[in-house]
């Protein structure tokens, strides 16, 4: 099941013209997915993707593998702890797996991998994810944001 996008964030916006526009899905309860090959202009040393991008994106599938909910479970980070196991290859296909570890009343732990062609974990993550406060999710209007699934 496919989740909704945003309009401009940069990992997922559709419209955010230097953002990434990763898609996600959601592949098993507590489980979202990815798969994605980053361009060049994501680039640190040659052919490798830059650390910060494989941050974001770890981070990001950490917090959508908290928001299968109706309505959805949004977080922020409050820790993020990456290991960088191998260089994450530029131009390749990767696949990016987020799942739910636990689950408290207003915070959540979640795990990340990215995984090479071959299958191999090239970077891991574990978050430590806090619920936004209710005054600033109620003034969010999800409309205007762009929150909803985009046709593939």
């Amino acid at each position: 099941m496919k989740q909704p996008n945003s309009g401009h964030c940069f990992i997922c916006g559709v419209s955010n013209p230097l953002g990434l526009n990763l898609s996600f899905y959601m592949t098993a309860p507590g489980e979202v997915t990815t798969e994605y090959t980053v361009p060049y202009d994501y680039e640190g040393y040659p052919g490798v993707v830059h650390g910060g991008i494989v941050a974001a994106m770890l981070d990001e599938v950490c917090s959508r593998a908290h928001m299968s909910g109706d309505p959805p479970r949004f977080m922020y980070t409050a820790r993020l702890n990456v290991r960088y196991r191998r260089n994450v290859p530029i131009g390749q296909p990767l696949r990016i797996v987020g799942r739910v570890d636990k689950s408290k009343s207003r915070s959540a732990t979640s795990k990340a991998t990215i995984h090479g062609s071959e299958g191999t974990i090239l970077a891991e993550a574990e978050a430590l994810l806090i619920d936004l406060p209710k005054e600033v999710l109620g003034a969010a209007d999800l409309d205007a944001l762009g929150w909803k699934v985009y046709p593939d």
